[in-house]
């Protein structure tokens, strides 16, 4: 317990030592430390609390309870925000530790996985404490997941419907959250599996679906829905149709020039005036809906794995990716890590491209931004560089993930 509070301490003492030196950074120099987002979300909360409406601050993209949430920026100190975030990156850490252990991972080791990937991790500090809400949704995505194996399948499903609500992203796991309870937590499926992978793939699929409907998938989809329609209508009742269009339509149909990690950001931008850009924007999610139902089909035994998968899948192939939507997966490493046997040097091989794959990309896109040199087919040279790269590295999360199931299962069978 002693080495459990040090890493929470450190992390603590870390992240506040980043949001005071980001009031320094934003005084003193040109470039603020401060995520451009935060000033958008102090914004909306001062909109919010006279009496108007989060979306006369242009580019609020973002559910209403957000800036409510924030209203203390404005009552109290424009730093609530900042430290609301660091308490739900920490607390990001200690859910996922409690999953863990649930997992049947042994203390020492648990912490170990949270300290590596996510509490003493500088992405997720430099996140939350430049004052991006990621650690929020990450928070309630990991509540989700451990209330799912322990049981509690109404307080996984409200979780879930806030997820959904604050960020569209976590819609994804449905299926696999379904499949999941279809069999219950801790239900092997023994011989029936066995029996299902004679079938063909489409067979299997239509049978997964037809058997899938029990009562916890009601009761999940019931109380998750109904909290997620709750607040849709309530806002809607409050901001109208422009809650909606910011809100969720934005997201679905957003369509990024602007240059980010996506392998589809230049074809967007050279189409930006065509009568077909709408039809591409679209088709970009085609590849991330099949990947997405193989991984669920595959993988929805390990709830948390095959949630894993579909977030780095959805972030790698999504029409736009920033260094904030790498969060989105980072906070659901520490509970897969265990499951994953690999070489140390062939982990830290594969994180090495991974940081290489990030410089290459922003070197071009610096000489774009602060020079101002015509870099655009660089950087998506060097955007489908990194998506190559991080396939590469979900086939082997994936291959050594299974491998490692296949000796476990050979060793019981001795």
């Amino acid at each position: 317990m002693a080495g459990t509070g040090a890493a929470l301490l450190v992390g603590l003492l870390a992240r506040l030592a980043l949001v005071l030196y980001g009031l320094h950074q934003d005084r003193a120099m040109r470039v603020r430390y401060t995520d451009v987002d935060y000033r958008v979300f102090t914004d909306a909360a001062r909109l919010v609390t006279e009496g108007r409406s989060p979306y006369g601050r242009t580019t609020y993209r973002y559910t209403p309870l957000l800036a409510w949430l924030l209203t203390p920026n404005v009552f109290l100190a424009e730093a609530f925000g900042k430290l609301l975030f660091v308490a739900g990156d920490l607390a990001t850490a200690v859910v996922a530790y409690r999953a863990l252990r649930r997992r049947g991972a042994a203390a020492g080791r648990a912490w170990a996985c949270c300290a590596a990937a996510w509490l003493l991790n500088p992405l997720p500090m430099a996140v939350s404490s430049r004052g991006n809400a990621e650690a929020l949704v990450a928070l309630l995505v990991l509540a989700t997941l451990y209330w799912v194996e322990a049981g509690s399948v109404g307080k996984a499903a409200v979780c879930y419907g806030l997820a959904v609500h604050m960020k569209i992203y976590p819609l994804t796991y449905a299926l696999p959250i379904a499949l999941r309870l279809r069999t219950g937590p801790g239900r092997a499926e023994g011989a029936r599996g066995d029996k299902t992978a004679k079938f063909t793939f489409m067979a299997r699929l239509w049978r997964l679906f037809v058997v899938m409907m029990n009562c916890d998938v009601l009761l999940f989809g019931t109380v998750a829905g109904s909290v997620l329609a709750a607040l849709t209508v309530a806002f809607y009742h409050l901001y109208g149709w422009e809650f909606l269009e910011h809100a969720y339509l934005y997201h679905l149909t957003r369509r990024d020039i602007r240059h980010n990690f996506s392998p589809y950001f230049y074809m967007l931008y050279l189409t930006a005036e065509s009568k077909w850009s709408f039809a591409l924007g679209l088709s970009a999610f085609l590849p991330q809906l099949l990947l997405l139902l193989v991984v669920s089909i595959a993988f929805y035994r390990d709830l948390a794995f095959s949630c894993f998968l579909h977030t780095a899948i959805f972030v790698t192939f999504n029409k736009v990716c920033t260094s904030q939507y790498f969060v989105w997966y980072l906070c659901l490493l520490p509970l897969v890590m265990p499951s994953i046997k690999m070489s140390w040097h062939r982990g830290v091989l594969l994180l090495f491209l991974w940081f290489i794959g990030q410089g290459l990309w922003l070197t071009p896109a610096y000489f774009l931004e602060f020079k101002g040199y015509n870099t655009f087919l660089f950087i998506w040279l060097a955007g489908l560089l990194f998506l190559l790269i991080n396939s590469l590295i979900i086939v082997q999360i994936i291959s050594h993930y299974q491998k490692e199931a296949h000796i476990a299962k050979k060793m019981k069978q001795r």
